[in-house]
């Protein structure tokens, strides 16, 4: 285990531990009206994409990509939820920027910061084009206690997942400090359109639950928060303890 690993688990923790006060602070924070419907939302659908992200290309970048690929999605769909439309495309460029940049700072590690940052510019570039022609995650918004996945959807991910291997190949033309640019290539494409797609079936699961918080639920759930970042949190005094080597 090296310094960074231990860095990002403590990290982790101290958010889940915010995170989770935030939620058993419920009245203080104006219950139903409050800024947790929000917050739900970017909470849970950064745990999906981090997942998703950390199983296929690593922890740091699950923990980069997921982040910014939560919150501001969750940002959209608060505002679709609430009013039925969407941002201005510029606030929306704004949104790709923020995605992009956690996806190159995810692959910096991996390939290099030249490549990250081509790549993030890359795909900024592919999502503002993806917005001016009407793709966006609040589109075929829906919100109910069932899974759904429409032929839009289908179609952006599909788009999604093409774009992220041709940006990746032409990043490893222009810089190669990857091994196997075309593997890497077709892992990064394929992870990225699988969590999109399985992202886009669940929305309207995740928007369902933000819509209607329990506050019992609430509290059990930031008391899990609470632990599970304390258990991170551990992490670094137990390696300590057992003696585990750290580079």
């Amino acid at each position: 285990m090296d310094q960074r690993t231990i860095a990002v688990v403590s990290l982790s923790g101290i958010a889940l531990d915010v995170l989770g006060g935030l939620y058993l602070a419920y009245d203080l924070l104006g219950g139903q009206h409050g800024p947790l419907r929000l917050l739900t939302r970017a909470v849970t659908y950064s745990i999906v994409f981090g997942i998703g992200y950390g199983v296929g290309l690593g922890l740091f970048f699950g923990i980069a990509a997921g982040a910014a690929t939560g919150i501001t999605v969750a940002i959209e769909l608060h505002r679709t939820s609430k009013k039925g439309d969407h941002y201005p495309l510029f606030w929306e460029s704004v949104f790709s920027a923020i995605r992009a940049a956690g996806f190159a700072a995810g692959l910096w590690p991996m390939a290099g910061s030249a490549f990250a940052t081509a790549y993030g510019l890359l795909s900024t570039a592919g999502q503002v084009f993806a917005y001016s022609r009407g793709t966006r995650p609040g589109q075929d918004y829906s919100s109910a206690r069932k899974p759904r996945f429409t032929r839009r959807q289908l179609r952006g991910t599909a788009l999604r997942t093409v774009g992220q291997i041709v940006a990746a190949i032409l990043c490893s033309a222009l810089f190669p400090h990857v091994a196997h640019p075309w593997l890497f290539a077709l892992r990064l494409g394929l992870v990225t359109g699988l969590v999109t797609g399985i992202g886009a079936a669940v929305n309207p699961l995740i928007e369902y639950y933000a819509d209607n918080l329990a506050e019992r639920r609430l509290g059990v759930f930031g008391i899990c928060m609470v632990l599970c970042g304390f258990l991170l949190q551990s992490v670094q005094y137990w390696t300590v303890i057992l003696n585990v080597p750290v580079k």
